[in-house]
């Protein structure tokens, strides 16, 4: 990257331990360091204002001490932009108002599964939901219980769950999920292996439910159609990209992530089933370059980062 300003951006992050672990790499800190980027730890328990200078700011914690340092940040730097404001993230940290912003793009050929939230485990004869259905905590907020999810087969498989919880209709979609990876003017879709399908025949034999690290299991007993990974086409992108800018506008949110399905009763019906805010993106190809490019762009002003 040339043109290099003499002084390099400051970026300041704000990550759990492990998010911190799997992020901020070496080869980020290299390239991002040669690049005019240079990342720089904050301590969440002090005061923002007394820490920098700063010229954006990277976070991904949740708690009401840290919303409030940001908030007494903000108040006293509003032209420092901050990634990303508590309130988009808590739009996606609950997975009944994360996927409601796909529905209002109104976007030809997509939409979600049908779903509802249970606060209650009582009252469950007359759900409305067609089986099997995916178990899902309300909280989408990365901790271990978030991702504890199961995959319902008949009434009996609701007993055992802890309310609140969200149950979605599981649609089939030929054992393939595409992840699309956001960030800021980059996106990228990648496919990888998901649950197999369940034919209405096989469905008959599964009884109760199944946790997710036990579905693996599913096609192997002969609950599962197979699938056929290799040939599984992408989604268009022309779709792919009006999803991202829809959601980037409706969420105010620039690095994230969704996952999309392909509806196996009609081919041409995508799905978005989950979004996270700042996934994990050391996995992905060009990385270092992509966040870097980012980073850079955000504090240019090319991003917009603000909520106004």
């Amino acid at each position: 990257m040339s043109n290099l300003s003499s002084k390099p951006y400051q970026i300041g992050y704000a990550l759990t331990p492990k998010k911190e672990q799997t992020f901020i790499v070496p080869s980020l800190l290299s390239y991002a360091s040669q690049n005019g980027v240079v990342l720089t730890k904050i301590d969440p328990t002090k005061p923002l204002i007394q820490q920098g200078p700063f010229d954006c700011i990277l976070h991904k914690l949740y708690d009401s001490d840290w919303k409030q340092n940001l908030q007494d940040f903000a108040s006293r730097n509003p032209n420092i932009p901050i990634i990303a404001s508590p309130e988009s993230i808590d739009i996606l940290r609950n997975r009944i108002s994360m996927l409601e912003t796909v529905s209002k793009l109104k976007i030809n050929n997509t939409g979600v599964p049908k779903q509802i939230t249970i606060t209650e485990v009582t009252g469950l004869e007359n759900l409305k939901l067609n089986f099997p259905l995916i178990a899902k905590p309300l909280d989408a907020d990365g901790s271990e219980t978030s991702h504890k999810l199961h995959l319902i087969f008949d009434k009996d498989g609701l007993n055992n769950l802890t309310a609140p919880f969200v149950l979605q209709e599981f649609v089939n979609h030929g054992g393939v999920i595409f992840k699309v990876y956001v960030a800021g003017k980059y996106f990228r879709c990648v496919k990888r292996k998901s649950l197999p399908d369940i034919s209405e025949e096989k469905l008959v034999n599964l009884k109760g439910s199944l946790p997710f690290s036990q579905v693996s299991n599913l096609a192997a007993a002969g609950g599962g159609e197979g699938c056929k990974f290799e040939k599984t086409e992408m989604p268009p992108e022309s779709l792919v990209k009006e999803l991202v800018e829809g959601l980037k506008e409706e969420l105010r949110v620039n690095l994230f992530n969704f996952d999309v399905i392909r509806d196996g009763k009609n081919k041409e019906n995508y799905l978005v089933i989950d979004i996270n805010y700042f996934p994990g993106y050391a996995k992905m190809p060009d990385f270092e370059s992509v966040i870097t490019d980012f980073l850079r762009d955000v504090v240019h002003k090319d991003i917009n980062c603000r909520d106004n």
